[in-house]
């Protein structure tokens, strides 16, 4: 069992940057491939991105490619998603995932979820 926990989070203008940290505790961090989910007011949660394992391989879905950056450090059990050139459609819960395969990219194939963290961006 692995708990995650979410945070930084918060009101950015567009344009603006964020950086999410997701702090695991419980089983080895590094067995689990970690990713990223939103959720936004009314529509489905969908992926973000997702890294490997070790840190050596990450899925990014297209409408962020070039602006996020999903990186971890397995010495201090979190992962982060870097955002940078955020628009308003970026709004939305985001939410860390934890699989027991080395990397995933769909919703089903997360094992552990955290509680979330509200990212709105501002025009």
């Amino acid at each position: 069992q692995v708990q995650l926990v979410e945070s930084g989070g918060g009101l950015v203008q567009a344009g603006g940057s964020l950086r999410l940290s997701c702090a695991a505790s419980g089983r080895t961090f590094s067995a689990y491939g970690m990713g990223w989910f939103r959720q936004a007011p009314g529509k489905e949660r969908d992926f973000v991105a997702a890294i490997s394992r070790s840190g050596n391989s990450a899925y990014y879905v297209d409408p962020v490619k070039g602006r996020f950056t999903i990186s971890r450090d397995n010495a201090k059990n979190t992962v982060y998603l870097h955002m940078n050139s955020l628009e308003p459609e970026d709004t939305a819960v985001y939410y860390c995932a934890a699989t027991v395969l080395r990397i995933a990219s769909t919703r089903a194939q997360y094992n552990h979820w955290g509680q979330g963290t509200q990212v709105t961006v501002s025009l």
